[in-house]
């Protein structure tokens, strides 16, 4: 079954599961103590994080291992933010950092802090300029993703880092989808980066700072790790990320070129065979191994479920696929189209053939979910003799206010509105991304007594 979800997790790779398996029966021992066992894991320890230190670009003495990616990136904010607290309590960052950013931006304005926010263009990317312009005497920190996890744009970390520099600031990157593909440009000042993203154990996060950056860890203190990182190591786990790290580096030349060509394939092919649909993400600066696209008048986790049982396994940043309901933070920031959206991201050694099975799948499968939601086949031409209308989607979920729209907009004249009540948080991005697509004119969000009101003006 091809597993095309390598973003959230890669398969853990071969140098990874031998190590383990060695590290297992000579670094169980706690490395802190002097006896012969003790003095065994000690030397694992320091070896594993110089080879963790080399592929990140820093000293030994500047990187810890953490529990997870998560924590490492809790603890490099909250860090970050106290050793700086005399130059004040601002937080920049962009919109589309991974959820463990905003969750720390969030903890942090509770307790009396602020941020902002620096919005990115239809790429997923930051302007520097405009990043810089968000950077003010009072901010302690900026955070920056080296690449994105849901669309797989590169952001211009070095552009950034020199803004950042300029104004005094320092900047940590989160690094975790592309640490595995090379290193982070430099420039940065704090680094951390999740294991289970490179084809490394899950549970282990690497958390790097470099010298002369004020950072003061918070919390109990701790004797191990520099104070960074409270807990017993898992030394087996570290050893394991460590020597897969370096195996996936030693092979990203090679593999990245080749999957950069399979993406490129889906990109181009996703976009003539499967109508309606939107390819979302840089075409060129991105990750080799990920693409996203979005699918009008498609239910993402009906869609999901269906290439599921074909035997393909894919994630989203679709709404639909959330208990929460609420679209993508990621693709609501690029205002994109979120209902229907599918994430592929491949493994190292992802066979072409299984891209090609795919790509000969997918149309038939969106087909079949359009048609079971009862969505129009083609775009209505005709004019109508309709001033205006209004269609009660209230209670309905994505994507039937989007498909409500596309079914009534040719029964008005061109010039005419047709007004959407709706209640769901993706309609506020579906049904301008579908004006977008379909040349029609989005006018604008309007108050109603439930939910809002979206007004569409058909302008063909």
């Amino acid at each position: 079954m091809p597993y095309f979800d390598a973003a959230s997790a890669a398969p853990l790779h071969p140098v990874a599961r031998q190590a383990l398996l060695a590290a297992l029966d000579e670094g169980w021992a706690d490395p802190a103590r002097l006896y012969r066992e003790g003095r065994r894991a000690r030397l694992l320890l320091d070896a594993a994080r110089e080879a963790a230190a080399e592929a990140v670009g820093c000293r030994p003495d500047e990187l810890v291992f953490t529990s997870s990616g998560t924590t490492a990136v809790h603890a490099g904010i909250a860090g970050a933010l106290s050793g700086r607290r005399r130059v004040g309590r601002h937080l920049a960052l962009s919109a589309v950092e991974h959820s463990s950013v905003l969750h720390s931006a969030a903890a942090h304005e509770a307790a009396g802090g602020s941020f902002t926010e620096v919005p990115v263009d239809r790429t997923g990317a930051v302007d520097p300029a405009v990043y810089g312009g968000a950077l003010r005497a009072d901010t302690a920190l900026a955070c920056l993703q080296s690449a994105n996890h849901e669309v797989g744009t590169e952001q211009p970390v070095a552009e950034v880092a020199a803004r950042c520099a300029d104004a005094g600031v320092p900047l940590l990157v989160d690094a975790a989808q592309s640490l595995g593909w090379g290193p982070v440009p430099a420039g940065w000042s704090l680094l951390t980066a999740s294991a289970h993203k490179w084809g490394g154990p899950a549970g282990v996060g690497l958390l790097a700072v470099r010298k002369g950056v004020r950072y003061a860890p918070q919390g109990p203190a701790g004797e191990r790790e520099s104070g960074r990182a409270a807990g017993f190591e898992n030394l087996p786990a570290i050893v394991a990320a460590a020597a897969s790290l370096r195996a996936v580096r030693s092979e990203a030349a090679t593999e990245s070129g080749r999957l950069r060509a399979l993406v490129d394939r889906i990109r181009t092919v996703v976009a003539e065979r499967v109508p309606d649909v939107e390819v979302v993400g840089d075409p060129e600066r991105r990750l080799p191994h990920l693409v996203t696209f979005s699918c009008l008048y498609v239910d993402g986790e009906t869609l999901l479920h269906e290439l599921d049982r074909r035997e393909f396994s894919v994630s989203s940043g679709s709404s639909c696929t959330s208990s929460t309901l609420v679209p993508s933070h990621v693709l609501k920031a690029m205002g994109v189209l979120s209902e229907g959206n599918v994430r592929v991201s491949l493994p190292p050694g992802t066979a072409g053939a299984d891209v090609d099975r795919f790509l000969e799948v997918l149309p038939g499968v969106v087909g079949e979910v359009r048609e079971r939601f009862g969505a129009p086949v083609s775009a209505p031409h005709s004019p109508g003799p309709a001033a205006s209308l209004v269609v009660d989607a209230l209670g309905r979920r994505c994507p039937i206010p989007v498909i409500e729209l596309a079914k009534v907009i040719g029964e008005v004249a061109v010039g005419a509105t047709v007004t959407v009540l709706a209640d769901d948080e993706a309609a506020r991005l579906d049904i301008p991304a579908w004006c977008e697509m379909r040349g029609q004119e989005y006018v604008g969000e309007e108050p109603a007594d439930r939910g809002s009101a979206y007004v569409v003006r058909r302008l063909s």
